[in-house]
């Protein structure tokens, strides 16, 4: 499964973080580069980044050794150097290795798959999903919950609840749920999980739900009647 934006000016970029999660480097060339905010930028046409979007961090990564930060530019995503750092002017068409902390990328990978997961269970509830936050230390899903379930109203009633929430994640991860993805007519990417779960996502995730660990649902919290279930997930160990 290959995705690529195509760009009028500059020809097709091939958007490989979408297509392997865990593809730690390759060697590519500069397709195009420009000025943001008064600093240059450089895209590659074998993008290995993922930029900030849908509740998910940016990658770290370097091109030619050089940090840099993904962003996007008029469709494209580029990079810009990351804080403190300069980037070379490079030359339309020339050739670069660009690679990614893998380590960090698995795990924004996991944290977003988990959201998925939550979501699920959510759902199956009857639950409406509204918000979502991938990043470390906030993630969370927010539901709003249909009028009936009078045990979200008091702290053993929400208790209660988590725990059922927690006991479907954890049968789930048990399952070892393949994770998925496909193109939809429209251009519209759809993750799965299994036959769990699927919604339209633009982010990384593992490949199957027995790579998370330590995942931890705290006690739910529901204010201005949204139902917030607040999670944490790990990576397994890379094999």
């Amino acid at each position: 499964m290959v995705h690529s934006i195509v760009d009028s000016r500059v020809g097709t970029q091939i958007s490989a973080y979408l297509d392997d999660t865990y593809l730690e480097q390759l060697d590519t060339r500069v397709i195009a580069v420009g000025e943001r905010d008064g600093a240059p930028w450089a895209a590659v046409e074998d993008c290995l980044f993922h930029p900030q979007g849908g509740g998910q961090p940016a990658d770290r990564g370097w091109v030619a050794d050089v940090e840099v930060v993904p962003v996007r530019e008029s469709g494209l995503v580029v990079v810009v150097a990351a804080e403190g750092g300069v980037l070379p002017e490079f030359a339309v068409g020339e050739r670069v290795r660009a690679r990614i902390d893998l380590a960090v990328r698995t795990a924004h990978a996991a944290l977003h798959t988990g959201g998925h997961l939550v979501e699920a269970v959510g759902r199956a509830r009857g639950w409406e999903m509204v918000a979502s936050n991938h990043f470390p230390g906030q993630s969370r899903v927010e539901f709003q919950a249909p009028d009936g379930d009078g045990r979200l109203a008091d702290p053993e009633g929400r208790e209660a609840v988590t725990a059922e929430l927690r006991a479907a994640v954890a049968a789930a991860v048990a399952d070892d749920l393949p994770v998925g993805a496909r193109w939809l007519p429209g251009g519209r990417r759809e993750v799965s999980l299994g036959a769990l779960h699927s919604a339209p996502c633009g982010g990384t995730h593992v490949r199957r739900l027995g790579d998370l660990a330590d995942v931890v649902l705290p006690t739910l919290k529901v204010k201005k009647g949204r139902v917030r279930v607040s999670y944490s997930a790990a990576h397994r160990s890379v094999r």
